[in-house]
């Protein structure tokens, strides 16, 4: 093998060793991420779930609520929607990371 074949070789490999290393960075940071944010999922799964949300909802469109009170999980769609994404990506997280 000629010396720049094998010099071209080594820096693509090097490349890649780099990428591979930040790309592994940030999926440690973010299952770290995901473990601590994991009881937060299942508390909004059980807030939905146990009928709650329902009388909060109703609670805040009856106006019973204060206007100032920040309230995206009441949204009609908005808490329904990010419990679904959540299911989507642990999904396919569990198939890449099994190979499929």
């Amino acid at each position: 093998m000629d010396k720049q074949a094998r010099i071209d070789r080594i820096s693509m490999m090097e490349d890649l060793f780099d990428k591979l290393t930040r790309v592994l960075d940030g999926l440690d940071k973010a299952v770290g991420a995901y473990e601590d944010a994991r009881c937060d999922l299942e508390m909004l799964k059980n807030y939905m779930d146990s009928g709650q949300w329902k009388e909060d909802y109703e609670a805040d469109e009856a106006g019973l609520l204060p206007a100032c009170l920040k309230r995206g999980v009441l949204s009609q769609d908005g808490l329904y929607d990010l419990l679904q994404d959540a299911d989507k990506i642990l999904a396919r997280a569990g198939e890449v990371l099994a190979g499929r």
